[in-house]
């Protein structure tokens, strides 16, 4: 494997441009944090994929996927088009002896995860699942904090995710064949990710879907609220919605309450506040340079393709997540 890792996008859209804007600081090696990577883009639209190429100064654009996949220059590709694709993209990649990062929500069917797991197997390359807030400061702290007993034993989970953020007719989301889902399958799958993963394990999950509004150009059904336990007794809620208004746009808090304290935390990652049983309270401001995890994600990513090693957000990992998704899905039909 080259000292510079390059890494295809496959798809030019809104995520690719996040993507890549996070990629910047990782570019170059003897920077701090840096891991010695090149972008190059691939879209069915050439000029959208020179256009792409040019404005985040990358180092070759692609007419179509093809063209990047049979690049022998290209060591790995991030799979950043609808999830309706994601499969038959990630079996071409792997095929072709690619590494792959597929965005999340990474397949709309658990089956697909058995049949890219096998594909993954045979090529003996990484795949990593595009779960950016795994990695986000404060769901590490959140867990390094719950794993030092600093609120002693779990009791409560309570998260909150609450915004007006409503898409366009013409966006590919409102289309559940193309999104695999509705808006908390989409989007929502990020925050049951992180309830899952403060260090119990959810074993028992339902889900709650209020009526869905047909107002405005949103079709999705857009808020869901779920209720769950976890393998150590404690017992939790998650309230998602993008169609209520919130302050600055998505600020709420959550908490976690245990038998000795409590942490209360911004759930987007703001600040985190621990209040134990002895002692002051602390706050804690996990940082907001890499807020979302984007650039741990993409560290995980290159150093797991160099040791050979499974990422932390591996296709095991995020077929766990689907398995509760769909046991939701399951209990909140009418």
């Amino acid at each position: 494997m080259p000292a510079q890792l390059r890494i295809a996008f496959l798809g030019c859209g809104f995520i690719t441009r996040v993507h890549s804007r996070h990629l910047r600081a990782l570019r170059n090696p003897a920077a701090p944090g840096g891991v010695g990577v090149a972008c190059a883009y691939a879209s069915r639209d050439t000029a959208k994929a020179e256009a792409f190429a040019r404005e985040q100064g990358g180092a070759a654009s692609y007419g179509s996927y093809d063209a990047a996949l049979d690049d022998p220059l290209v060591d790995a590709v991030v799979v950043a088009v609808p999830p309706r694709f994601h499969r038959e993209l990630a079996l071409k990649a792997l095929a072709a002896g690619k590494h792959v990062l597929v965005e999340k929500p990474a397949f709309p069917r658990l089956d697909d995860y058995d049949a890219v797991c096998a594909a993954r197997d045979r090529a003996g390359r990484v795949v990593l699942v595009g779960e950016n807030d795994h990695y986000k400061p404060s769901a590490v702290a959140l867990r390094a904090l719950l794993a030092e007993g600093a609120i002693g034993d779990l009791v409560f989970a309570h998260i909150t995710t609450i915004a007006r953020r409503l898409k366009q007719a013409d966006d590919w989301r409102n289309d559940e064949t193309m999104a695999g889902g509705d808006a908390f399958f989409e989007e929502g799958i990020h925050w049951l990710h992180l309830a899952g993963s403060l260090g119990p394990a959810i074993v028992a999950v339902h889900g709650f879907r209020p009526a869905p509004s047909s107002d405005g150009p949103d079709r999705r059904a857009k808020s869901m609220m779920i209720a769950f336990r976890y393998d150590n007794g404690a017992v939790g809620s998650l309230y998602y919605s993008r169609e209520i208004p919130s302050l600055l746009k998505g600020l709420r808090l959550s908490k976690l309450f245990g038998r000795k304290g409590i942490i209360t935390f911004e759930s987007n990652g703001a600040f985190i506040l621990v209040r134990g049983a002895a002692g002051l309270p602390r706050v804690i401001v996990p940082g907001f340079r890499d807020i979302r995890g984007y650039r741990a994600m993409y560290r995980d990513f290159v150093e797991a393709i160099h040791a050979g090693r499974a990422p932390a957000m591996s296709l095991e990992r995020a077929a766990a997540d689907h398995r509760l998704m769909d046991q939701i899905y399951a209990s909140a039909a009418p």
